[in-house]
């Protein structure tokens, strides 16, 4: 799928915040050219209807993880959600906000590991990235979980090493930002430091599926 921010919740309210409905128009063109479908995140629950329009997926951000009338708003829109753990929330906490849009009846609902904050915080990475909660998830719940290595880590020479340690740990997929390497192309307006170029996406697609290649000889090589 492709993410992009429409709407961009930001620690300071002088910061770029997105693009709004004009974003969500250019999401629009983006799938419609690549026939990627699109998610994107919804931060209000007036915007919920609308955001739902132009999304194939609505993505509840880290600050809203415990925003539970937009969960519920959320959870009712039929759309398939992407739930980020908040910033210092507990696996029970986190499960506990995936049950507020599945009370709704929607069951489609993707985790997304993010980070947490911890004493390392600022000194050598953003936040600190919990892989061991993924086999937590996968005891406790059937949801699939995804990670963020790009949010948890904020330095695009991390990313991929993270990437596939996320893998290794057994997570159903990753969410990274990648910035064009193009000359000339103009820089991203939020989170450039953490954006990794095309062929370093591509470095880490080519580790998974070589690792996918290698658990299914493993596993053929088992039942024989």
């Amino acid at each position: 799928m492709l993410r992009g921010g429409a709407f961009k919740p930001r620690t300071s309210p002088h910061d770029f915040q997105g693009l709004g409905v004009e974003g969500l128009k250019i999401l629009r063109e983006a799938r419609e050219e690549t026939g990627l479908p699109i998610v994107t995140e919804v931060m209000d629950t007036r915007f919920v209807e609308l955001v739902s329009e132009y999304a194939d997926m609505l993505q509840i951000g880290s600050r809203n993880m415990q925003n539970y009338p937009l969960l519920a708003e959320a959870g009712r829109s039929g759309k398939p959600i992407l739930l980020k753990r908040g910033m210092a929330a507990g696996l029970c906490e986190w499960l506990g906000a995936a049950e507020y849009i599945a009370k709704e009846g929607n069951l489609d609902i993707v985790l997304c590991e993010r980070g947490v904050k911890a004493f390392p915080a600022g000194e050598y990475s953003r936040c600190l990235l919990d892989l061991n909660v993924i086999a937590a998830v996968k005891a406790e719940t059937f949801l699939p979980i995804i990670v963020d290595p790009s949010h948890s880590t904020g330095v695009s020479t991390m990313v991929e090493p993270a990437s596939r340690a996320a893998i290794e740990f057994g997570s159903n997929g990753l969410i990274i930002e990648v910035a064009s390497d193009r000359a000339g192309a103009p820089a991203p307006k939020c989170d450039a430091a953490q954006a990794i170029s095309p062929g370093i996406l591509r470095d880490i697609v080519e580790f998974i599926d070589a690792r996918q290649e290698y658990l299914e000889r493993r596993k053929a090589k088992a039942a024989v």
